[in-house]
């Protein structure tokens, strides 16, 4: 009877210790269950780029959002129900770019006929955002496989100390992502994704327009800047879609040059400009936009940390049919 019970033991140690393959991330989880992978979602994400330039910089914003609410699980995904309001709803959420949504569900309609019920969401939003990071001329890093999809997605999830947001300081800032353990380095190098994508006029507004009864524009942006985004803004009210690219000056193309724009009050937004600003983070802003290699660096590995936040596995998630509705 002991020696049975010492057995017993031994095994629920051995399972506790190397947990099962269905739980472990790996670089080739689908060369076996979906040898296509690769070639699907590389076509996938080409051919999305190619006829809708803004699908990088909004699925890296997606991504982003994300993985810092409960996860990267693809939550931001499902779409709500009568029943439940999602985090796609959440309000900092109804900004994010159609694009980013539609490279997911047309990645996952290939890959349903190729292996059906193999690939997840979320393995395919964190392939897709890094494979149209590369295809605009970011830098290639490596990804583990085998994340399962959330079962939970609520918009109550997505508090005001979730995700930073254009007018928070930068201690606010600091403090979100040292949450998700991340340091000051890697919040200015994930900061730098700002060289793609656009910013709705609304989120920089009271910068541009009235700033202060002394002042028609916050000091800290280039008067010429803010001229042309006054001018560009001038509707937002009654177009709430009204956006201008990150980068003015290289909008479509992942480089440093949104670093070399800080220094010159060429930062869209005020959580933009702050990096230079203050001496916590303006070393890194400088260090990037002289050497393009280092910024590239920093980035890839702090994606690779970042596409780790919160991972879900084995039982604790799922493979859904659909991306945007749990299979339950």
């Amino acid at each position: 009877m002991a020696a049975t019970t010492h057995l017993i033991f031994l095994l629920i140690t051995l399972l506790v210790t190397f947990p099962t393959s269905e739980s472990r991330l790996s670089a080739t989880y689908y060369s076996k269950s979906c040898p296509k992978f690769d070639e699907i979602m590389e076509q996938t994400t080409t051919t999305k780029q190619i006829n809708h330039p803004t699908t990088a910089g909004a699925a890296l914003r997606l991504f982003f959002h994300d993985c810092f609410v409960t996860g990267c699980d693809s939550s931001t995904l499902i779409t709500s129900t009568p029943f439940n309001t999602a985090e796609r709803d959440a309000e900092i959420n109804l900004s994010l770019p159609g694009d980013g949504f539609d490279v997911v569900v047309r990645a996952k309609a290939a890959l349903e006929l190729a292996c059906p019920g193999v690939v997840s969401c979320t393995d395919i939003l964190a392939v897709a955002t890094r494979n149209l990071v590369k295809f605009v001329g970011g830098p290639y890093y490596s990804l583990l496989l085998g994340r399962k999809d959330g079962l939970v997605s609520k918009s109550t999830l997505v508090t005001p100390t979730t995700l930073p947001k254009p007018k928070m300081t930068l201690d606010e800032m600091i403090e979100i992502f040292a949450r998700q353990k991340f340091t000051i380095r890697e919040m200015v190098a994930l900061s730098g994704g700002h060289t793609i994508g656009f910013s709705h006029c609304s989120e920089f507004a009271s910068g541009i327009y009235n700033y202060s009864s002394t002042q028609q524009y916050d000091p800290t942006y280039n008067p010429r800047l803010a001229q042309g985004l006054e001018k560009a803004c001038s509707g937002y009210q009654k177009d709430p879609s009204l956006s201008v690219f990150n980068d003015i000056m290289t909008p479509n193309k992942f480089d440093n040059v949104y670093f070399q724009n800080l220094p010159k009050g060429w930062g869209i937004l005020a959580s933009d400009r702050v990096l230079y600003t203050d001496p916590r983070t303006k070393p890194f802003v400088e260090l990037y936009a002289r050497d393009q290699n280092a910024f590239f660096s920093d980035f890839a590995k702090a994606m690779e940390k970042l596409s780790l936040v919160g991972v879900k596995t084995g039982r604790h998630g799922e493979i859904r049919r659909r991306c945007d509705a749990f299979n339950n």
